[in-house]
C-alpha cells in the first residue's frame, strides 16, 4: 500500500494576477520540498481527470455550475468575488482540482491506495453550493466526499479542515446531511467572518483565538474532534488541508509549525487505522508563506506514507 499524490500541469496555469497570495508557485513550493526532502520517489504520482457535471452537481447548483462556465474568459481575467478571479485556464484547472480528490477516493476504494494527497488549485472550501468565494470555484473535499457517498454507499464519512479560515462552503453545504461530520479549526473572528455556532450534531467548530500555538491547537483536537469522531464512526476521512495557520503566514495570524501539522495527520491517521480501513484523502487548501508551506506539507504527507 502507498500513498497516491494527485495533481494536474493546468492548475499551474491559473494565475489571478501577480500579488495574488494563491498563486502558481504554491505547487512548486510544496514539489521542491518533496523532492528536497526525498519524499517524492515514495509517491505514486497521478494526473488527475476533469470532475464530470454529475459528480458537481452532488454539491453545486445546476445553474452555478453553468454561469462558472459561462464566465471563463477567452483572454484576461473575470472577477467572481474580489478576491476570487478567473483567466483563460482557470475553469480547466478547477475541473482537475476537483477530478483529483474524486479520482483520490477511487484509488483508496479500489485498495489501490492506502491514502492520497492532492496537490491543486483552485482550492475549494470556500465554495458553497452556489457560489464562489475565498480564492475558491469548486468545493474540492466536499466533491470527493459526495462522491464516497453516492458513489461507493458509504454510509457516514467525516472531514476534518485545519486550515486557518472557516470552510464555510463546505458547512453550507453538508449542515443538513447528517451523513458528514465536518469538524473545522479556524482562527476566529476572521473572514469569513461566521462558523462560531453550527447549530447541530455533526458540525463540530473549533473557533481559536489570534495567536493560538500549536499546545492549545493540540488540545483542541484531542478534546473535541477526537471524541466526536468516535462516536460518529466515518468510513473513511477527507482532510482539507489548509497550512495557513502556521506562524510564518502573515495572513493567517494563528501560531502552529510544522510538528503541529505532523501530529495532528498522525492522530487522524491512527484513527484511520482503526475505523475506516485507513482510507484518508487530504486536499490542499491554504497555505500562502511559501517555504512554511512546503515544510508543512511535507511533514503532512511524511505521516500519510509512514515514512
Amino acid at each position: 500500500m502507498h500513498t497516491a499524490y494527485l495533481t494536474h500541469p493546468v492548475c499551474l496555469k491559473h494565475d489571478m494576477g501577480a500579488d495574488h497570495p494563491e498563486c502558481p508557485g504554491r505547487i512548486h513550493a510544496i514539489e521542491d520540498q518533496l523532492i528536497a526532502s526525498g519524499l517524492s520517489p515514495f509517491l505514486v504520482h497521478y494526473d488527475a481527470p476533469q470532475v464530470t457535471r454529475e459528480q458537481l452537481l452532488r454539491v453545486h447548483h445546476a445553474d452555478y455550475i453553468a454561469g462558472i462556465y459561462a464566465k471563463s474568459p477567452e483572454s484576461g481575467l473575470v472577477d467572481l468575488d474580489g478576491d476570487t478571479l478567473m483567466n483563460p485556464y482557470t475553469l480547466s484547472a478547477a475541473l482537475h482540482a476537483a477530478g483529483a480528490a474524486v479520482q483520490a477516493v477511487d484509488l483508496v476504494m479500489a485498495g489501490q491506495a492506502e491514502n492520497a494527497f492532492c496537490n491543486v488549485r483552485p482550492p475549494g472550501h470556500h465554495a458553497g453550493p452556489d457560489k464562489a468565494g475565498g480564492f475558491c470555484i469548486f468545493n474540492n473535499v466536499a466533491v470527493a466526499a459526495a462522491h464516497a457517498l453516492e458513489h461507493y454507499g458509504l454510509e457516514r464519512v467525516a472531514i476534518i479542515d485545519f486550515d486557518v479560515h472557516h470552510g464555510d462552503g463546505t458547512e453550507a453545504i453538508f449542515h443538513e446531511d447528517s451523513r458528514v461530520m465536518l469538524c473545522s479549526s479556524f482562527r476566529h473572528p476572521y473572514y469569513p467572518y461566521c462558523g462560531a455556532d453550527s447549530g447541530n450534531e455533526h458540525i463540530i467548530n473549533t473557533p481559536l483565538s489570534a495567536g493560538t500555538a500549536g499546545e492549545a491547537f493540540r488540545a483542541a483536537v484531542s478534546a473535541q474532534w477526537l471524541p466526536k469522531l468516535e462516536q460518529f464512526r466515518p468510513q473513511m476521512l477527507f482532510i482539507s488541508a489548509g497550512f495557513d495557520a502556521h506562524r510564518d503566514d502573515d495572513m493567517g495570524g494563528l501560531a502552529l509549525r510544522e510538528a503541529d501539522y505532523a501530529w495532528v495527520t498522525e492522530a487522524l491517521k491512527t484513527f484511520a487505522e482503526h475505523h475506516t480501513g485507513r482510507r484518508m484523502v487530504s486536499v490542499l487548501e491554504g497555505g500562502y508563506a511559501l517555504h512554511a508551506l512546503g515544510r508543512s506539507v511535507a511533514a503532512h504527507i511524511k505521516v500519510l506514507t509512514g515514512l
